[in-house]
Protein backbone atom coordinates (compact mmCIF):
# COMPACT_ATOMS: atom_id res chain seq x y z
CA UNK A 1 0.00 0.00 0.00
CA UNK A 2 1.43 3.36 -1.04
CA UNK A 3 1.56 6.32 1.29
CA UNK A 4 -1.17 8.12 -0.63
CA UNK A 5 -3.44 5.08 -0.46
CA UNK A 6 -2.79 4.75 3.26
CA UNK A 7 -3.63 8.42 3.85
CA UNK A 8 -6.82 8.05 1.80
CA UNK A 9 -7.80 4.95 3.78
CA UNK A 10 -7.28 6.73 7.10
CA UNK A 11 -9.15 9.76 5.84
CA UNK A 12 -12.23 7.64 5.10
CA UNK A 13 -12.53 6.69 8.74
CA UNK A 14 -11.95 10.18 10.11
CA UNK A 15 -10.36 10.90 13.50
CA UNK A 16 -11.40 7.51 14.87
CA UNK A 17 -9.40 5.72 12.18
CA UNK A 18 -6.34 7.83 12.99
CA UNK A 19 -6.67 6.96 16.67
CA UNK A 20 -6.95 3.26 15.82
CA UNK A 21 -3.89 3.50 13.56
CA UNK A 22 -1.91 4.96 16.46
CA UNK A 23 -3.18 2.19 18.74
CA UNK A 24 -2.06 -0.41 16.20
CA UNK A 25 1.48 0.98 16.28
CA UNK A 26 1.41 1.04 20.09
CA UNK A 27 0.13 -2.55 20.19
CA UNK A 28 2.88 -3.89 17.95
CA UNK A 29 5.51 -1.98 19.92
CA UNK A 30 4.19 -3.28 23.24
CA UNK A 31 4.06 -6.89 22.08
CA UNK A 32 7.61 -6.86 20.74
CA UNK A 33 8.94 -5.03 23.80
CA UNK A 34 7.16 -7.34 26.26
CA UNK A 35 8.45 -10.48 24.56
CA UNK A 36 11.99 -9.07 24.78
CA UNK A 37 11.45 -7.96 28.38
CA UNK A 38 10.27 -11.39 29.51
CA UNK A 39 13.20 -13.05 27.75
CA UNK A 40 15.56 -10.61 29.48
CA UNK A 41 13.99 -11.44 32.84
CA UNK A 42 14.54 -15.15 32.24
CA UNK A 43 10.88 -16.11 31.94
CA UNK A 44 11.82 -19.19 29.91
CA UNK A 45 15.14 -19.97 31.60
CA UNK A 46 15.24 -22.20 34.67
CA UNK A 47 18.31 -24.40 34.19
CA UNK A 48 20.63 -22.35 36.41
CA UNK A 49 18.11 -22.20 39.26
CA UNK A 50 17.52 -25.95 39.13
CA UNK A 51 21.26 -26.64 39.10
CA UNK A 52 21.77 -24.33 42.07
CA UNK A 53 18.91 -26.01 43.92
CA UNK A 54 20.58 -29.38 43.40
CA UNK A 55 23.75 -28.02 45.01
CA UNK A 56 21.74 -26.47 47.82
CA UNK A 57 19.90 -29.71 48.55
CA UNK A 58 23.22 -31.54 48.61
CA UNK A 59 24.56 -29.07 51.16
CA UNK A 60 26.91 -27.27 48.75
CA UNK A 61 25.79 -23.80 49.83
CA UNK A 62 28.68 -21.78 48.42
CA UNK A 63 28.54 -23.59 45.10
CA UNK A 64 24.83 -22.80 44.79
CA UNK A 65 25.34 -19.13 45.63
CA UNK A 66 28.29 -18.82 43.27
CA UNK A 67 26.25 -20.28 40.43
CA UNK A 68 23.37 -17.87 41.00
CA UNK A 69 25.32 -14.69 41.76
CA UNK A 70 25.94 -13.53 38.16
CA UNK A 71 22.46 -14.45 36.95
CA UNK A 72 19.89 -11.72 36.34
CA UNK A 73 16.76 -13.84 35.78
CA UNK A 74 13.88 -13.54 38.22
CA UNK A 75 14.10 -17.15 39.40
CA UNK A 76 17.84 -16.97 39.95
CA UNK A 77 17.63 -13.62 41.74
CA UNK A 78 14.92 -14.84 44.09
CA UNK A 79 16.70 -18.15 44.74
CA UNK A 80 19.98 -16.38 45.50
CA UNK A 81 18.26 -14.01 47.93
CA UNK A 82 16.42 -16.89 49.63
CA UNK A 83 19.59 -18.93 50.10
CA UNK A 84 21.64 -15.97 51.26
CA UNK A 85 18.90 -14.86 53.67
CA UNK A 86 18.69 -18.33 55.18
CA UNK A 87 22.40 -18.12 55.99
CA UNK A 88 22.19 -14.77 57.77
CA UNK A 89 18.61 -14.33 59.02
CA UNK A 90 16.13 -16.30 61.11
CA UNK A 91 13.84 -18.38 58.94
CA UNK A 92 10.73 -16.16 59.35
CA UNK A 93 12.71 -13.09 58.31
CA UNK A 94 14.26 -15.02 55.42
CA UNK A 95 10.80 -15.99 54.22
CA UNK A 96 9.64 -12.38 54.34
CA UNK A 97 12.67 -11.25 52.37
CA UNK A 98 12.12 -13.98 49.77
CA UNK A 99 8.47 -12.99 49.38
CA UNK A 100 9.46 -9.33 48.99
CA UNK A 101 11.96 -10.12 46.25
CA UNK A 102 9.58 -12.48 44.46
CA UNK A 103 6.77 -9.92 44.57
CA UNK A 104 9.03 -7.24 43.11
CA UNK A 105 10.17 -9.57 40.34
CA UNK A 106 6.61 -10.49 39.39
CA UNK A 107 5.70 -6.82 39.21
CA UNK A 108 8.50 -6.38 36.68
CA UNK A 109 7.24 -9.39 34.72
CA UNK A 110 3.72 -7.94 34.54
CA UNK A 111 4.61 -4.37 33.61
CA UNK A 112 3.08 -3.26 30.34
CA UNK A 113 0.20 -5.74 30.52
CA UNK A 114 -2.28 -3.15 31.73
CA UNK A 115 -1.55 -1.09 28.63
CA UNK A 116 -2.30 -4.08 26.40
CA UNK A 117 -5.48 -4.73 28.33
CA UNK A 118 -6.53 -1.10 27.87
CA UNK A 119 -5.88 -1.25 24.12
CA UNK A 120 -7.86 -4.47 23.78
CA UNK A 121 -10.75 -2.79 25.58
CA UNK A 122 -10.86 0.64 23.94
CA UNK A 123 -9.91 -0.18 20.34
CA UNK A 124 -13.33 -1.73 19.50
CA UNK A 125 -15.06 1.11 21.34
CA UNK A 126 -13.22 3.73 19.31
CA UNK A 127 -14.11 1.80 16.17
CA UNK A 128 -17.75 1.70 17.19
CA UNK A 129 -17.70 5.41 17.97
CA UNK A 130 -16.30 6.12 14.51
CA UNK A 131 -19.02 4.00 12.94
CA UNK A 132 -21.78 5.76 14.87
CA UNK A 133 -20.43 9.18 13.94
CA UNK A 134 -20.14 8.09 10.31
CA UNK A 135 -23.69 6.78 10.29
CA UNK A 136 -24.96 10.02 11.76
CA UNK A 137 -23.15 11.96 9.05
CA UNK A 138 -24.53 9.68 6.32
CA UNK A 139 -28.12 10.00 7.49
CA UNK A 140 -27.77 13.73 7.91
CA UNK A 141 -26.66 13.89 4.27
CA UNK A 142 -29.65 11.74 3.34
CA UNK A 143 -32.00 14.08 5.16
CA UNK A 144 -30.47 17.17 3.55
CA UNK A 145 -30.80 15.67 0.08
CA UNK A 146 -34.55 15.14 0.48
CA UNK A 147 -36.16 13.57 -2.59
CA UNK A 148 -32.86 13.70 -4.47
CA UNK A 149 -31.31 11.04 -2.18
CA UNK A 150 -28.86 8.72 -3.89
CA UNK A 151 -28.97 5.19 -2.40
CA UNK A 152 -25.50 4.48 -3.78
CA UNK A 153 -24.06 7.48 -1.98
CA UNK A 154 -25.79 6.43 1.24
CA UNK A 155 -24.43 2.91 0.95
CA UNK A 156 -20.94 4.30 0.33
CA UNK A 157 -21.17 6.45 3.45
CA UNK A 158 -22.29 3.49 5.53
CA UNK A 159 -19.53 1.10 4.44
CA UNK A 160 -16.94 3.79 5.00
CA UNK A 161 -18.32 4.30 8.50
CA UNK A 162 -18.13 0.55 9.19
CA UNK A 163 -14.42 0.59 8.39
CA UNK A 164 -13.61 1.92 11.83
CA UNK A 165 -15.39 -0.96 13.58
CA UNK A 166 -13.44 -3.48 11.52
CA UNK A 167 -10.18 -1.63 12.17
CA UNK A 168 -10.85 -1.48 15.91
CA UNK A 169 -11.48 -5.22 16.05
CA UNK A 170 -8.36 -5.87 13.97
CA UNK A 171 -6.30 -4.10 16.64
CA UNK A 172 -8.13 -5.57 19.66
CA UNK A 173 -7.88 -9.22 18.60
CA UNK A 174 -4.05 -9.49 18.47
CA UNK A 175 -3.80 -7.34 21.61
CA UNK A 176 -6.12 -9.76 23.46
CA UNK A 177 -4.24 -12.81 22.19
CA UNK A 178 -0.87 -11.36 23.23
CA UNK A 179 -2.25 -10.38 26.63
CA UNK A 180 -3.53 -13.91 27.24
CA UNK A 181 -0.16 -15.37 26.28
CA UNK A 182 1.81 -12.98 28.49
CA UNK A 183 -0.59 -13.66 31.37
CA UNK A 184 -0.01 -17.40 31.02
CA UNK A 185 3.76 -16.87 30.99
CA UNK A 186 3.72 -14.74 34.14
CA UNK A 187 1.32 -17.10 35.92
CA UNK A 188 3.61 -20.04 35.16
CA UNK A 189 6.60 -17.98 36.29
CA UNK A 190 4.88 -17.19 39.59
CA UNK A 191 4.03 -20.86 40.19
CA UNK A 192 7.60 -21.94 39.44
CA UNK A 193 9.07 -19.26 41.72
CA UNK A 194 6.79 -20.37 44.55
CA UNK A 195 7.79 -23.99 44.00
CA UNK A 196 11.48 -23.08 43.91
CA UNK A 197 11.27 -21.07 47.13
CA UNK A 198 9.41 -23.87 48.89
CA UNK A 199 12.05 -26.45 47.92
CA UNK A 200 14.83 -24.14 49.10
CA UNK A 201 13.28 -23.76 52.56
CA UNK A 202 12.34 -27.43 52.83
CA UNK A 203 15.90 -28.44 51.93
CA UNK A 204 17.29 -26.20 54.67
CA UNK A 205 14.87 -27.65 57.24
CA UNK A 206 15.88 -31.17 56.21
CA UNK A 207 19.61 -30.37 56.43
CA UNK A 208 20.10 -27.41 58.80
CA UNK A 209 23.87 -27.88 58.94
CA UNK A 210 24.75 -27.32 55.28
CA UNK A 211 28.43 -27.65 54.51
CA UNK A 212 30.25 -25.11 52.31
Amino acid sequence: MTLDALIAFLDRGGPAMLAIALLSVATLTLILWKAWDLARLGAWSRAASEAALTDWQAGRTEAALTLLAPRTGLRAHMAHRAMDSLRTLPEPAAREETVRVARGGLMKARRGLRALDLIATIAPLIGLLGTVLGMIEAFQALQDSGNRADPAALAGGIWQALLTTAAGMAVAIPASMALSWFDSVTDRLQAEMEDLATRIFVARQAAPQARP
